[in-house]
């Protein structure tokens, strides 16, 4: 059973990742999250030293809220590059297309948003995208040793180009609520996947 500690440190991350998704993370007053929370600062800052420490809890509640969708039905399949396709479907209906965080996708638009202001903040993100990038390659990797490749891929080259497309489809998505640019980029990306095949 969670403690009120717990409960309180929960309330304030859910709802300030609400506000940094809505408003962003310097449009927001501590002020805003005082107002979402019902907590007093020093309620507040009894469970985070700044604002800047919401945050980091904030980006980990939103990864953990990302994986859970967009690695869903995908760790048992054998397939590698049926991974990768499932991801790419994933990420762009069932994250992207259902509008999880409010603002659109948190982690490109704290990346826009923290680029030049917070480097540490903006790396945290960035090491995201990296993470990201690695394991579609290990998958690349998986499925070149079963012999499913073309020779001569560079894997990592693959991988970021994967990472770009998204991110690319999620800022047109974002600003037009477009859902042709969410098919349209599922479809490209599984052609382009087919092309990459013995």
């Amino acid at each position: 059973m969670a403690t009120k500690g717990t409960q309180t440190r929960r309330n304030i991350i859910e709802n300030s990742l609400q506000l940094f998704s809505v408003k962003g993370y310097f449009n927001t007053p501590i002020s805003d999250i005082l107002d979402a929370t019902g907590l007093t600062k020093g309620g507040l800052y009894g469970h985070f030293a700044s604002k800047e420490d919401i945050w980091y809890a904030v980006y980990d509640e939103a990864v953990s809220i990302w994986k859970g969708i967009v690695f869903n039905g995908i760790r048992n399949n054998s397939d590698p590059l049926k991974r990768i396709e499932k991801f790419i479907e994933n990420d762009m209906y069932d994250y992207l297309g259902t509008d999880v965080f409010e603002g659109g996708c948190f982690f490109l638009n704290m990346l826009v948003e923290l680029s030049g202001q917070s480097a540490s903040m903006s790396k945290q993100i960035l090491r995201g995208f990296v993470r990201l990038s690695s394991l579609l390659r290990s998958w690349l990797e998986e499925a070149d040793q079963k012999g499913m490749l073309q020779t001569g891929l560079d894997f990592k080259e693959i991988a970021n180009f994967i990472i770009i497309t998204l991110n690319g489809a999620a800022a047109l998505y974002i600003s037009s609520r477009d859902r042709s640019i969410l098919e349209n980029t599922i479809r490209q990306l599984r052609f382009y996947i087919n092309q990459l095949k013995k």
